[in-house]
């Protein structure tokens, strides 16, 4: 490594929101950044689309307001007056053939109470929650998957019916496999210490970890809204993230994927990215596991081989746009009579699409900008579920139009459709993946100014995936000797009081 660490050159290798948060971090600290994404754009599972002339999120729809890694990033780089809370949050669960309101006094679907879940479930699911106070305690070791956890201490309705469409949605996976240390840590924590499963739930609630109103309000300044999302779309935040990178002064190049690394004589590294060999201090890998496992093959060979066994999930966003119109109404409302902003689907009763979002009900934008249109979009596909993802578009549009109208009676035909095919989009957090990040992690960092984020490591929502890109770059920044880039930040606002706050 260089001895002057003063604008030191760091390559990111990866364009998604965790290589740009890097990229951003390391650019405004001052240093030299050239970020390479292997794609012809950025932005990774973001991606701001449009629908019959109506702007929409083709990729995720919004960022988890309770942490403050992405209203903050959106907000230094000039969105923040662009943030808006959700039109409604009322959501419901297509369960057994009825939309059932979705329901409230749970963490991820595991209630604290028998009375919480009443009209989703069966009078022996509800026997089952109950008896979860009669159990011996359960000994809980390093990790434990959630659903079969939660099984066994209320029965499997509960996870079928509740936590496999909001848990299992959120990675695309099974519960019954899902880490619960990972995926849920503060319940977690509260089971580990407490005797029943009922009593971790309410300790959880009454810790605030699931109703984080005050937090998300202050946090956000738009009030108590757990959830925003971006006027225009979240797909624009990595836009105006490349933006601020190239003000700051850093180089961004598209369809370069990097084929290799190698250790320079003094202790950095060469970049090969096609014909082209960059030489760096740094080196952040924001890929998937996959394409990171293999560069560090020769240099970590145990990271790599934890990387290369993580797997993924496929799945496939179908986006429908209609006439108003042909739209039935609630009486007396001139609303479409489609409950809240959508609805989740249980695995178990054997239907194609495993969620729909109503976007003209959910995202006051969109229905501002179509108002003659009625905007909504269904999931398609699982972990395991691959063949699903790969049918013909048509046959995913047919099959969303039989499920939506056997949900909520919608007969219209849209007026213009696409399909978003996300293959390989999500890791799996199985259980022990955290044991297993800790090990990559530790194998990486005897790598001098090397280091990883993304998805595969710290969670796979846009805060969590932030957070992992500052997390690599301070590391890197520390090592430089310089400040970590929340000091700079904190050292910005001292200076100018209006920088980072755009509301």
């Amino acid at each position: 490594m260089n001895a002057d660490t003063t604008g030191s050159h760091v390559v990111v290798a990866g364009g998604g929101i965790a290589g740009l948060a890097a990229a951003h971090r390391l650019a405004v600290a001052g240093h030299k950044v050239t970020l390479l994404e292997a794609g012809d754009r950025l932005g990774g599972k973001l991606l701001a689309g449009e629908i019959a002339g109506a702007p929409v999120d083709l990729g995720a729809e919004s960022l988890l307001a309770r942490r403050p890694e992405a209203v903050e990033l959106a907000r230094t780089v000039g969105l923040g007056d662009r943030l808006q809370p959700p039109a409604t949050t009322t959501a419901s669960v297509w369960s057994r053939g009825a939309l059932v309101p979705m329901p409230k006094g749970h963490v991820m679907g595991v209630p604290g109470d028998a009375r919480a879940v009443e009209g989703l479930l069966s009078e022996e699911g509800l026997r089952r929650i109950r008896e979860d106070r009669e159990l011996p305690p359960t000994e809980i070791g390093e990790d434990i998957a959630i659903g079969a956890y939660v099984a066994a201490r209320m029965g499997h309705e509960v996870v079928d019916r509740l936590v496999e469409p909001l848990l299992g949605g959120v990675y695309a996976g099974d519960a019954y496999r899902i880490s619960m240390r990972a995926a849920v840590p503060a319940l977690f924590e509260a089971a580990r210490s407490h005797p029943t499963l009922t009593a971790a739930v309410r300790a959880v609630q009454q810790a605030g970890a699931t109703a984080p109103t005050d937090a998300a309000g202050a946090a956000t300044g738009l009030g108590g809204s757990v959830f925003l999302g971006i006027d225009g779309g979240v797909g624009t935040l990595p836009g105006a993230v490349a933006d601020a990178i190239r003000a700051a002064g850093g180089e961004i190049l598209t369809n370069a994927p990097v084929t290799a690394l190698r250790r320079t004589p003094d202790g950095g590294w060469q970049v090969v990215s096609g014909d082209r060999v960059l030489t760096a201090d740094g080196v952040v890998l924001a890929t998937p596991a996959g394409p990171a496992a293999a560069l560090l093959a020769e240099h970590a060979p145990a990271a790599s081989a934890e990387l290369d066994a993580v797997a993924y999930a496929s799945m496939a966003l179908v986006t429908l746009a209609f006439r108003r119109s042909d739209m039935p109404d609630l009486p007396g409302t001139g609303l479409p009579a489609l409950p809240g902003s959508g609805f989740l689907v249980p695995p178990v009763d054997g239907h194609t699409i495993k969620a729909s979002t109503f976007s003209s009900r959910k995202w006051r934008w969109v229905t501002e900008s179509a108002p003659d249109l009625f905007v909504l979009r269904t999931s398609v596909g699982r972990h395991g579920e691959e063949a699903q993802v790969h049918r013909e578009d048509a046959d995913l549009v047919a099959t969303s139009l039989k499920d939506l109208a056997a949900a909520t009676g919608l007969a219209a035909r849209p007026v213009a459709t696409t399909v978003t095919r996300w293959l390989d989009g999500l890791p799996q957090y199985p259980v022990g993946h955290l044991a297993r990040v800790a090990r990559v992690r530790e194998a990486v960092a005897a790598l001098p100014g090397l280091r990883v984020a993304g998805a595969a490591y710290d969670g796979v929502g846009i805060p969590a995936c932030i957070a992992s890109a500052h997390r690599a770059a301070d590391e890197i920044l520390r090592e430089f000797g310089a400040k970590s880039g929340d000091e700079i930040i904190a050292t910005s606002k001292r200076t100018d009081p209006g920088a980072g706050h755009s509301l």
